[in-house]
C-alpha cells in the first residue's frame, strides 16, 4: 500500500517541474479568454470609434467610384490607383488592426504563460497517432470543451433574445425612418448588442481560466518519489551546494559582525587576527562573538574603531583564541588567566576614562600556554 502511495501524483508541482514544463513550451492557456479579448476590443473600438469608421469608409468607397478620365485612357494607371485606393482602405483599419493585434498577445500575460520556448518547435510525431487523436476526442477534455460550447451557445442566443425582445420596438422603428438616419440607428443597435452579447462571455472566461489553471497544475503533479528523487538531484549538484554554503556563509558573516559592537574587546594580532571578545554578568566565561583573518580582521577592527570598542595587541592570545576557540562559544579554559587580565585592563581603562587618576598599564606577558600559539602568521 505504501509502494502504491508513492506512485500517486499527489504532490503538487515544484518549482523545477514548473519550470521544466515551461521550458517544453507547456503553459496554461485559455481560448475563451483570448477569444473574449479580441471580440471585446473589436466592440468597445466600433462603439467609441464607429463613425470614424464610418466617414472614412465612405470617403474611399466615393473615390473608388470616381473615375478620372486620365485613368480611361491609360489603363496602366489603374494599378496605381488601385494600391492609393487600398492604402487610404489599411489606414481607414489601422487603429482596429492595432488594438486587435494587442488583444491577441495578451492572454499569455494574464495567465503568466508568455514563454519562448524553441523545444516546442520541434515536430512531435506522436500527436499524428490516429488511434491517440481518436482517444483525444472523447476525453475529459474534450467533454469539457463541449460543456462550454453548448454552455456559450446558450448564454448568447438567450442573452441576443432577450436583447432583441427589448429592442423590438427600436427595430421595427427603423422601417418608417429615412435611409441615411436608418442606417446610422442600425450601426448603433448592431454596435450595442454585439457590445453586450461579447460582455456576457465573460461568465464563460470566468469559469473557464480557474478550470484551465487547475488542470495544468493537476497535470504536472508529481509522485512523492519524484519529489524526493528532484530534492536529491538539487542537493547533489554541487553548483547548487557551493551556492548554500555561500550564502549561509554570508548571513553567519553579517550575524558575527553585528555583534562587534557589543563586545568588550578587540584582541589582534595586530595586523592577520582579530578575536572579539565579550562577557556580560551571569556568564560563566568570556565568549567570542567574532573572529577572523585578513580582510575579515581588518573589517572587525573598523567596525570596532567606528563604535568605540577598545583594541588590544595581544599576538599569541590573538592565535590561541583564533585557533581553538570556536565562534559563539566560550574560551577554553586554558585562557581563563590571560582573558580576565584583558578585561581587567580594559575595565581599568573604563574607570580611568570616567574618572581619572592613574593611566592603567596595559598587561605584559599574557599567560598563554604555548602548546595554544599556532606559529606566527
Amino acid at each position: 500500500m505504501a509502494e502504491d502511495s508513492d506512485l500517486e501524483k499527489t504532490e503538487e508541482p515544484t518549482g523545477r517541474r514548473v519550470e521544466q514544463a515551461r521550458e517544453q513550451g507547456q503553459v496554461p492557456h485559455s481560448r475563451e479568454l483570448g477569444t473574449f479579448l479580441v471580440l471585446i476590443v473589436a466592440a468597445a473600438a466600433f462603439w467609441m470609434m464607429g463613425n470614424w469608421f464610418v466617414s472614412r469608409s465612405m470617403a474611399v468607397i466615393k473615390k473608388g467610384f470616381m473615375v478620372e478620365p486620365k485613368f480611361m485612357h491609360e489603363p496602366a494607371q489603374m494599378l496605381s490607383r488601385l494600391a492609393d485606393i487600398s492604402g487610404d482602405a489599411l489606414f481607414v483599419f489601422s487603429p482596429l488592426f492595432g488594438l486587435l493585434l494587442l488583444a491577441a498577445v495578451l492572454p499569455p500575460f494574464f495567465l503568466n504563460a508568455w514563454v519562448f520556448a524553441p523545444k516546442a518547435l520541434v515536430p512531435d510525431f506522436k500527436r499524428m497517432d490516429p488511434i491517440a487523436g481518436f482517444g483525444r476526442m472523447f476525453s475529459w477534455n474534450s467533454l469539457m470543451e463541449l460543456g462550454k460550447a453548448i454552455l456559450k451557445a446558450c448564454l448568447v442566443g438567450g442573452v441576443a433574445a432577450m436583447l432583441i425582445w427589448g429592442e423590438r420596438e427600436e427595430i421595427f422603428g427603423l422601417f418608417g425612418e429615412p435611409l441615411e438616419a436608418a442606417v446610422a440607428h442600425a450601426g448603433k443597435l448592431i454596435v450595442f448588442s454585439f457590445l453586450l452579447l461579447v460582455a456576457a462571455l465573460i461568465l464563460v472566461v470566468a469559469a473557464d481560466v480557474p478550470f484551465q489553471l487547475w488542470q495544468y497544475f493537476d497535470k504536472l503533479k508529481m509522485t512523492k518519489e519524484e519529489v524526493k528523487q528532484e530534492m536529491k538531484e538539487m542537493m547533489g549538484d554541487p553548483h547548487i551546494k557551493g551556492r548554500i554554503r555561500s550564502l549561509q556563509m554570508q548571513a553567519a558573516r553579517r550575524r558575527m559582525m553585528a555583534a562587534v559592537p557589543q563586545a568588550n574587546v578587540i584582541v589582534t594580532n595586530p595586523t592577520h587576527y582579530a578575536v572579539a571578545l565579550s562577557y556580560k554578568m551571569g556568564m560563566s566565561a568570556p565568549k567570542v562573538v567574532a573572529k577572523g583573518a585578513g580582510a575579515i580582521a581588518l573589517k572587525i577592527r573598523e567596525l570596532a574603531a567606528e563604535h568605540a570598542v577598545p583594541i588590544m595587541e595581544a599576538p599569541p592570545l590573538a592565535r590561541a583564541l583564533y585557533k581553538h576557540a570556536e565562534l559563539d562559544s566560550e574560551i577554553p579554559s586554558a585562557l581563563y588567566n590571560a582573558v580576565a587580565e584583558v578585561l581587567a585592563y580594559i575595565y581599568q581603562l573604563a574607570n580611568w576614562r570616567q574618572v581619572g587618576g592613574v593611566y592603567p598599564v596595559p598587561p605584559r606577558d599574557l599567560p598563554v600556554p604555548p602548546e595554544l600559539v599556532p606559529e606566527a602568521a
